[in-house]
This record gives C-alpha cells, sequence and structure tokens, in this order.
C-alpha cells in the first residue's frame, strides 16, 4: 500500500482525493499497488467529509511520517507552499504539484533537491490543467529539436474572446458573466493581465529548451484592451483574436517569448480552440507540428493530471523522472526588436495616406464611423511603436506567424 498525503483541500486537493477513491482500483492496477490518501493538511476542519478525521494540521506529521511516501501540493501561491515542498523532498518523499506560480519561481531549485534525494519532483498539472504535456516534452520528444511553443493556455481568457466574438458583447459583460459562472475569479488580474499565462509559457519553454526561463523576462500583455469593435473588424477579416503564450528558439542560442493578445486566421491550428478549453502547439524540426487539446482547468481535470502524478511515482520509486534545467538563466530576447505583422485601428478617414506610412497591406473597413484598420507589413516592435506615436492610432494587435 502507498500512502499519499495532501497539502491543501481546497478545489483541486479535494479533486485528488476523489479521483484516487473513485478509480482506486484502475489506478492500483497501473500504479502496481494501492494507492491510499493516507491525510490532508488544512488548517481548516471538514465535518462529514471522507478524510474528516484524517486532517493534520502540522507539516512535521508528513515529513517524519515514513509511511508516507508521495505528497500531492494543492496550496497554490509560494508561501508556505515552497517551504513546505523543500522540506517534503528533503524527507525523500516524491512531491506532485498543480501550482504554477511554485514551479514557475522555484522549479530549478526544488528539481535539484529531488535529484540529490532520490525522489521526483512532478508537475504535470501546471500547466495544461488535464492536458498532457509535461511528460510528453519530458520523455516523449527527446529526438528533436524544438524550435517553438505555441498555445492558448487560459481558459478564462480564451472564454471571454470567444463570447467577445460569437455574440458582440464588450469586455466588461463578458468578464462580468465569466465571474458568475466560476471562470473568473473576483480579482480576475492575473488571468485578464496575462500573468497565467506567462507562468505557464515560461514552465514549458524551459522543459523545451533545457534551460530556466524566468516568467519575469517574459513580455506580456492581456486581453484588458480588447473590445468589441475589435472583433468587428477581426470578422471582416475571417478571423480570430486570441490570448497566446509563445515561445522560439533563436539561432543564437537565446529564445523570443511572449503573452499578448494575437489576431489568427482560420489556417492557424489553433483557430478552433474556443471557449474554456486550452491547447498548446509545439513543433519541432524533424516532427513537425503537434498539437495537445483538451480541459486547461477545471477540478477533476487538473487532478487527473496530478493522479498521473502520483501514479508514475508510485511506477517507478527510484527514478528522478525530470531532470534538473542546465545551469543558468536562459536569454530572452528584448521583444522590441523582434518583428510583427499588425492590425491597426487608426481614427480619422485618411486611410490612403496612413496606410502608405504604415506599409500597410490591407486598408479594412467594419463600418465603424470615422475610423479605419489597417494589415501592416513587418516591422520591428520598437519601429512600429514610434510610428504609431504620430497617428491617433486606436487598438494594435499582433498577427500570428
Amino acid at each position: 500500500m502507498i500512502k499519499v498525503a495532501v497539502l491543501g483541500y481546497g478545489n483541486i486537493g479535494s479533486g485528488v482525493v476523489q479521483v484516487l477513491l473513485k478509480n482506486k482500483e484502475t489506478i492500483a492496477k497501473k500504479a502496481g499497488d494501492e494507492i491510499v490518501p493516507a491525510c490532508v493538511l488544512d488548517l481548516r476542519d471538514f465535518p462529514g467529509d471522507v478524510m474528516e478525521d484524517k486532517v493534520v494540521k502540522d507539516i512535521n506529521l508528513i515529513t517524519q511520517n515514513p509511511e508516507i511516501s508521495i505528497v500531492v501540493e494543492t496550496m497554490g501561491g509560494t508561501k508556505p507552499a515552497y517551504a513546505f515542498v523543500k522540506a517534503c523532498l528533503e524527507a525523500g518523499k516524491h512531491v506532485a504539484t498543480s501550482n504554477k506560480e511554485l514551479v514557475a519561481a522555484h522549479g530549478p531549485e526544488l528539481l535539484e533537491i529531488a535529484k540529490a534525494h532520490h525522489v521526483s519532483f512532478l508537475f504535470e498539472a501546471s500547466v495544461g490543467g488535464g492536458i498532457p504535456i509535461i511528460r510528453p516534452l519530458v520523455s516523449s520528444i527527446t529526438s528533436d529539436a524544438v524550435t517553438e511553443i505555441t498555445g492558448i493556455l487560459n481558459g478564462t481568457t480564451n472564454y471571454m474572446l470567444t463570447k467577445m466574438s460569437e455574440d458582440g458583447l464588450d469586455y466588461d459583460a463578458v468578464l462580468e458573466d465569466a465571474q458568475e459562472r466560476g471562470y473568473a475569479e473576483r480579482n480576475p488580474a492575473a488571468d485578464v493581465e496575462g500573468h497565467d499565462a506567462r507562468r505557464k509559457i515560461a514552465i514549458l519553454s524551459s522543459l523545451a529548451f533545457g534551460k530556466y526561463v524566468d516568467y519575469e523576462d517574459v513580455y506580456t500583455e492581456g486581453i484588458t484592451k480588447i473590445t468589441s469593435a475589435d472583433f468587428a473588424y477581426a470578422k471582416v477579416l475571417g478571423s480570430h483574436i486570441k490570448l497566446f503564450g509563445t515561445s522560439k528558439k533563436k539561432e543564437d542560442g537565446s529564445i523570443s517569448a511572449m503573452v499578448c493578445p494575437v489576431m489568427i486566421t482560420n489556417e492557424h491550428p489553433l483557430f478552433a480552440v474556443n471557449n474554456v478549453m486550452n491547447a498548446i502547439l509545439v513543433r519541432g524540426e524533424c516532427m513537425g507540428d503537434l498539437m495537445f487539446y483538451g480541459a486547461g482547468a477545471g477540478k477533476l481535470p487538473t487532478a487527473s493530471a496530478v493522479v498521473a502524478d502520483v501514479v508514475n511515482a508510485a511506477r517507478n520509486p527510484k527514478i528522478t523522472e525530470i531532470a534538473p534545467y542546465e545551469l543558468g538563466k536562459m536569454t530572452v530576447s528584448d521583444h522590441l526588436k523582434s518583428t510583427h505583422s499588425y492590425f491597426v485601428r487608426v481614427k480619422g478617414t485618411d486611410a490612403n495616406a496612413v496606410a502608405e506610412s504604415f506599409k500597410a497591406k490591407q486598408i479594412v473597413d467594419a463600418g465603424i464611423a470615422d475610423e479605419f484598420g489597417l494589415i501592416t507589413a513587418e516591422w520591428a516592435e520598437n519601429e512600429f511603436d514610434a510610428l504609431c506615436e504620430n497617428y491617433p492610432v486606436v487598438s494594435v494587435i499582433r498577427l500570428a506567424k
């Protein structure tokens, strides 16, 4: 029998216990042994819950318990999650987490500690919820060089952008709708300002390119400036607007990495990824394009991914599954030197003159008074920003390459 402790008995933590109990026979067959939730760490009590008499409030009762070999961390944030996870690894216990903040901020150190103590630090659920993407990057796509990762990595913003596109609603209305449905938090900043996607693309990039990518080095824009008027133009162009997290390997060994809204045509593989669904596109030199699609959040999809890590740790107790990154930090190039084509909305009626300045490929009319849209040629970001200062620009959205 393999005993598991769960740190944090909130939405995901209770989901992990639910999956372990509901699917215990299937899990036992795949793990080679029965896996049981031995205790949960939480300051609260849970009267009437299946774990009611198994709640502990002291992390030492877990780290010093030799019968517990695997720990699940679903507390969120870095305090006290970092200290607790570090202590568990140092005590020789495998750790599986869904905590993207922890992995993005402390992943390199925790992977090193896991290796030193011959255990695994696993985080499949930290990026794509129920989408299996970490293990393929670590174990399956090892014979090819990954050149790019692009993903729709946040279900909240993807739902909001889908509703704006389909229903013609403005930002404030779709945010309220998302909050009422439980897709967006009361304070939605982490989602709508792109911070959630930034951490996720940093984690994926670190694994794909083998060196730690600091999420704070990833240039990030959210969706708060996107309006229904932008979607009116997108509809004319037969396009969608999505929040992408993208990283690409450059010839000098550095990467370009960015989170921002992009306009995509129906030829793009991620065009039809709508509502709360997530998808990740991985490009390699030999394999071409691979796409991973599924529920990027939610109690049971995320819990299922955590339990998959638990099963892997149970099956391979003497293997450190995810090796530490190379020493040092990946160089992320200055986004102002990157080049893009842009969709631009400009106030006024002198479209031809402005189009010439922007080297526009197309003038777009969405029937909105006293403004027009342009599809520009490729510009370096710094040059494009300087050009925009000369005109009454209303909105700018990059075009996906």
